[in-house]
């Protein structure tokens, strides 16, 4: 066994022993051990900086783009905004323990079910630092234990991060390996680590395409992931068209960068004379190109003509489709073929439409009369997300404490038998 083989199965096996600790550990324990951590995240912020200008320099001389170097520098308002969200996640109700669905059955057993952690949850992510305190928080508080890949131009980072997070851990008396940093920029570990089923319940990729694609192609341990996040607005011909123009430009314009950016707009054939010009001035003015189908091209003859490699297309930059749909039939049928199955909205007064839209649209989130950019855990209430996933199973949209766990029947009787 290599080297790396050897301290990636030490990881695991460290973590095996303590999610079982963790699994059985009071809510008022993981409390104060988040608490705690946002107290030396803060009073170590020199130290966590130094470790920051290390990996910043290194990308630097790696030439890595400004927005790379910008989502690996741990500013002053960074450091409190993490320790904000350990204190937020503190605060969270514990999902360990909760009982559901409970019934009585005719012979008087009690059946039910129980709200328990997946175990150990590996997260392989990339750039951002602060990741590594957000995956922890959730992972704890959810009663898993955690190993943390993060991207090798932010080891440092990552590493001195994880240890607040180790020592938060040990002031509350829950054992310091519930989280544990791999401490190697070798990429072997990453396909490592999602093979180890004996020790590793789950892998989680928050990163970019190529990371997650090659995670659905070598992994062995089950993901929670998405892929792509093609998200489409699709403009009724009853909608409000001065509020599908809002929605439509908030869709795309608010970051560029997030999975949950609409990049195909379609509209319905009655409106589309006046829907298209009131919406491409809007994003005219902020920069945005736009390709469109035939029709689309012959309302704004600026437009670029679109292909089908557009429809399928996540920008992820200020490029928007466009198509014009004959019906909702149309629009769905397109989502159908074209999307990821990420985020979709309808933008329509009518809510027989609205229904059969949520309905028949086969996706993790779908909207009414809203941007698609709200897909984000903290916007539906969960607190904070670990990620977005477009599986069926086991956990679908933003993934907060509720996705980290799974349920077990439990039943409870006094000494009935099966005749």
């Amino acid at each position: 066994m290599t080297e790396l083989a050897t301290t990636l199965q030490t990881l695991g096996r460290n973590a095996r022993r303590a999610a079982r600790q963790m699994a059985a550990a009071p809510g008022a324990a993981k409390a104060k051990a988040l608490r705690t951590m946002a107290d030396l995240l803060l009073a170590a912020r020199e130290r966590i900086q130094a470790e920051n200008a290390r990996d910043l320099q290194a990308a630097r001389e790696r030439n890595l783009e400004p927005a790379m170097l910008d989502r690996l520098k741990l500013s002053d308002r960074a450091i409190e905004l993490m320790a904000i969200g350990l204190r937020q996640i503190a605060d969270m109700p514990d999902p360990v323990g909760e009982l559901t669905a409970t019934q009585t059955r005719p012979n008087g057993m009690q059946v039910g079910r129980m709200r328990t952690p997946l175990g150990v949850i590996g997260i392989i992510y990339e750039s951002r630092p602060n990741v590594t305190i957000d995956a922890a928080a959730l992972c704890l508080k959810s009663g898993n234990a955690a190993i943390l890949r993060g991207g090798s131009e932010a080891l440092h980072s990552n590493l001195a991060l994880a240890e607040v997070v180790r020592q938060g851990l040990e002031a509350a008396g829950l054992p310091a390996d519930a989280v544990q940093a791999v401490p190697t920029t070798d990429r072997a570990a990453v396909t490592l680590l999602a093979s180890m089923t004996e020790y590793v319940d789950v892998i989680v990729p928050r990163g970019g395409k190529g990371l997650v694609a090659a995670l659905e192609r070598d992994a062995r341990v089950p993901l929670i992931k998405h892929l792509d996040g093609n998200c489409h607005v699709y403009v009724d011909s009853h909608a409000d068209l001065d509020q599908a123009v809002r929605i439509a430009v908030n869709a795309k314009t608010y970051r560029y960068g997030i999975c949950g950016a609409m990049e195909t707009l379609l509209v319905h054939a009655d409106v589309a004379a006046t829907y298209l010009p009131a919406a491409a001035a809007e994003f005219a003015a902020k920069g945005v190109e736009l390709r469109g189908c035939a029709r689309t091209c012959e309302i704004l003859p600026t437009a670029v003509p679109a292909t089908d490699e557009d429809w399928a297309t996540e920008y992820l930059a200020p490029i928007l489709a466009v198509r014009v749909v004959a019906s909702i039939d149309d629009a769905i049928e397109h989502i159908e073929r074209w999307g990821s199955h990420h985020t979709d909205a309808i933008v329509t007064r009518d809510l027989h439409e609205a229904r059969r839209f949520q309905r028949e649209v086969d996706s993790a989130s779908v909207l009414v009369n809203l941007p698609t950019c709200f897909a984000d855990g903290f916007e539906y209430g969960l607190g904070a997300e670990i990620g977005i996933s477009t599986n069926k199973l086991h956990a679908r949209g933003p993934v907060g404490l509720e996705g980290l766990t799974t349920l077990k029947w439990v039943l409870l009787g006094d000494g009935q038998l099966r005749g």
